[in-house]
This record gives structure tokens, sequence and C-alpha cells, in this order.
């Protein structure tokens, strides 16, 4: 049984619309200014004032290409299409807040780590220790086209790229400068204490590392590490490095079954499963009443198409159901896109037969979490559900108009969530959290014990002091 108060956090991302297809068409919505820095740092104040715990960017370097073989149905809806680099946003949004927290999606397998380091590093800088990596392979066969990979590499070898890559950035992040190397000593002309700044040495099967990172430690160090793979391999990755993993579910037995492998996979790796936070993607749809909630749902489906939604499906997932009869069940197809996409509706709920059409609907408001339609009584009750029966630690909220999706979650659902205990009040506007310490506590700035990022910081004191 689950008593304390959730994690809350916006998910969005640097484009028009994100999971909601047809967004961009409700009155008032304005993703449109996603190019406007001062829409981002309205968002940024918007979402602390109201005690959220961050926001959470999705990022593609790809487009959605797979519908009927082409981007046409994607362009049109503006399905995560154009996007913006989230990462050039977050400087002027941390700028803009004190406690607000910024989670932001990066592929690695389409940026060296050195260079990686030093973004977040900078980031990690820039927000005083606010920001986290989503850390991602990629799924899009269009940035494997567009980034000189031809081809995008198999599942499990973006995982053996993958595992070497985050040995890489932990030796740049932990093991490398020593805590005191800095020493701005202005006697005897000294700034950086070159016998504290180690080279890594790394060379192995896809990386050559050898020198030490251009940026000095930042107040975290390694940033809060999310992710979100619910194949076998990538449930193994998250149980080694994942601070925070992301879920998609249709249901909240279905979230059950994925918290318990989660918390399985951590164990396995040797590290405590509750230093893993699950978070559940979800859409709020919030009125006074069920009815007019009901209503305003409806409102909202009427602006979604069968193509934007499939046009989403396809770029996640690498099936093109454009070929597919829409009324006909789906069954499981093997794809180097998204497997978990398309086994949540073929495998995970063996009660329905989903058609595309099924999915289109489902998957046009708020993509592939599940929706909550209802007065503030019934969303708290659903959510006090998903924390109790699920398990989940916290939410990643979509939106279905934006900002008004998350605007009409402050104004109806979240006093009642507060009043219930189900979302913490808010916190001391002068006591700044890190991200870290936003999940366990005040302290917390590092990795904790039984982390590989802690195993190299830990490796590096101890030849530092000599005990090695």
């Amino acid at each position: 049984m689950q008593n304390r108060p959730l994690s809350l956090f916006a998910f969005d991302v640097a484009a028009p619309a994100h999971l909601t297809a047809g967004s961009w068409r409700n009155e008032g919505d304005q993703g449109h200014r996603y190019t406007d820095l001062n829409y981002w740092t309205e968002t940024a104040r918007l979402l602390e004032s109201a005690g959220f715990d961050g926001i959470f960017f999705a990022d593609t370097v790809g487009y959605h290409d797979v519908y009927e073989g082409k981007p046409d149905a994607a362009l049109r809806d503006a399905a995560q299409f154009p996007v913006n680099d989230p990462m050039m946003m977050i400087s002027a949004m941390a700028a803009a807040t004190k406690h607000l927290t910024f989670g932001v999606t990066c592929s690695l397998t389409y940026e060296q780590p050195y260079l990686l380091a030093r973004r977040f590093s900078t980031l990690d800088h820039l927000t005083r220790g606010r920001i986290g990596w989503n850390i991602v392979t990629s799924y899009s066969e269009s940035a494997a086209r567009n980034l000189g990979h031809g081809k995008q590499l198999d599942h499990d070898e973006r995982y053996e790229v993958a595992e070497e890559y985050m040995d890489v950035v932990y030796k740049l992040w932990e093991s490398s400068w020593e805590a005191d190397a800095v020493v701005r000593d202005t006697e005897n002309g000294t700034y950086i204490e070159p016998s504290k700044v180690h080279p890594i040495e790394h060379s192995g099967q896809y990386f050559s590392v050898q020198g030490f990172p251009l940026c000095e430690p930042s107040p975290q160090r390694t940033p809060v590490l999310f992710q979100a793979g619910a194949s076998s391999r990538g449930m193994a990755f998250a149980g080694k490095h994942a601070e925070a993993v992301f879920i998609n579910t249709v249901s909240v037995e279905q979230a059950r079954r994925s918290v318990e492998k989660i918390r399985q996979a951590t164990a396995e790796a040797g590290r405590d499963p509750q230093d893993v936070k699950v978070i559940v993607l979800l859409t709020v749809i919030v009125a006074p009443t069920d009815e007019e909630a009901r209503k305003k749902h409806e409102k909202y489906l009427q602006n979604v198409t069968v193509e934007g939604a499939l046009a989403r499906f396809g770029g996640w997932t690498g099936v093109d159901l454009s070929s597919y009869d829409p009324d006909t069940p789906l069954k499981s197809i093997q794809t180097k896109g998204v497997q978990s996409v398309v086994d949540m509706f073929s495998k995970t709920d063996p009660d329905r037969d989903w058609t595309p059409r099924d999915i289109a609907r489902f998957l046009g408001i708020g993509g592939t979490g599940s929706t909550i339609v209802g007065s503030p009584a019934t969303v708290a009750s659903e959510l006090k559900r998903w924390r109790d029966e699920a398990g989940v630690d916290g939410i990643n909220l979509s939106y279905t108009t934006k900002p008004g999706g998350w605007e009409q979650f402050i104004e109806l659902a979240l006093p009642e969530l507060r009043r219930q205990g189900l979302v913490a009040e808010l916190s001391d506007p002068e006591l700044p959290l890190t991200l870290r310490e936003k999940f366990y506590g005040p302290g917390s700035t590092y990795t904790a014990p039984g982390h590989p990022a802690t195993d190299r910081r830990e490796a590096r004191t101890a030849v530092s002091a000599g005990t090695a």
C-alpha cells in the first residue's frame, strides 16, 4: 500500500503538438508558440507556481514516415513535427524558476559521449542541479538515414553500445575530476590543481576517450538518469542504470506488472528496488462534473484523425497500419521499432482484440498512456488507484491542449489531489532542491549506493586517498 504523495511532472515536446492528435486544432491552443522562448518561460512559471516537480521533454531526431511509406500524414497533423531541440530552452526556463526541474531526452546513438557529458554538465551547472537525462537509443529509421547510419542498429546491439556509452560518461562525470580540484589560488596563480584532474583513458569496442572532461563537476555530477525501455533488454538496462523509469500502459493492472518487473530488474542488478522511481504517462481531462468531462473528451476526439494517430504509431513502432483493414484485429508484429507499443495492444490485454481503428482512437488522446476523464473527485479516485494498486511513484502528465490541459488540471483537480494527500503541498519557495533530492530527499545530491556511477566515484575517492 502506497501512502506517499505522487511526484508530478508535465510531459511535452518542443513542437506544436505531442501525443494528442490534432491538439493544435483546439480553440485557444498555444502549441504554435513553440518557437517563442517567452511561451516556455511562461509555462515554467505556471508549473512551478502550481507546485509541479518538473517538466519532462520528449525528443526525437527523426520524423514519422512509416505510415503509407511517407511523412505526409505526420506533416499534416503536426505529429511531433516540426520539432526543436529542447535543450536550448532549459537554461531560460531555469532562470525563470527556482524549484522546477527538467528532464530531457537525448539519444546516445547519435552523439559522442564526450560531447553529451559536456552538455549535461553545463545544464546541471546552469540549473543548479535540476537536470535529468532520459536515456534513449532511438527508434527511428529516418534518424538513422539522416545521421549517417544508413539503417538503424539492431535492438540488442543498440543496448550493447549503450552499456559502453554509460561507462564512458560515468568515468567523465565521476572519476576524472576530484572534488577539490578547483582551488582558485590567487596567491600561487593556480585555478585548477593539475594533479587532481585525471584522464579517463577509455578504449573500448565502440568508443575511445583518452582525456578528461571539459567541465568541472556539476552539482549532481551525474544528472538524474531516466529510462523508458520495456523490452527484456531495456528492463535489464534500467535495472542497472535508471533512477526513474517511465511506463506507458493501457491499464492499472498492466502498470502493476511493469512496476514489478522494474523492481525485480533493479534487485537483480544488485540495487535497492526502491531506488528506482516509476513514473506513469497519463492524460487527465477534468471538468466540474463527470458528464461535462465526458463531453470535453468527445469534443477533443473530433479533432483526432485516424491518419494522424496512426502516423504516430507507425513512427514509434515501425509498423505501417495503412495496409490493414481498420476494423481487423491486430496481432503481434516483430519490429525494430518500439516493440512494447505493439505488444501493449496485441498481447497485454487478452480480453480485447485491438483493431487499427481502436488503436487510433486510443492513441488519439494522450498517445500510449491511459486517459482519466471525470470530475476532480473521479480524477483523485483514479490516481489513487494508480498509486496504491499499480505502485507507481509519480505521473507524467500529458495534455489535450496546451497549456490549457495543464491549466484545467491545476485549477480543478490539483486542490482535490492535495486535500487527499495524493500530491504534496507547495514546498518552501526558499528551499532549493536538486532533481535527485526531489526523488530521494534533501542531501541526496549524488547517485545512491550500488549505482554504477557511485562505484566510479567511490573508486576515484579511494585512489585519491591512497586506500585503493
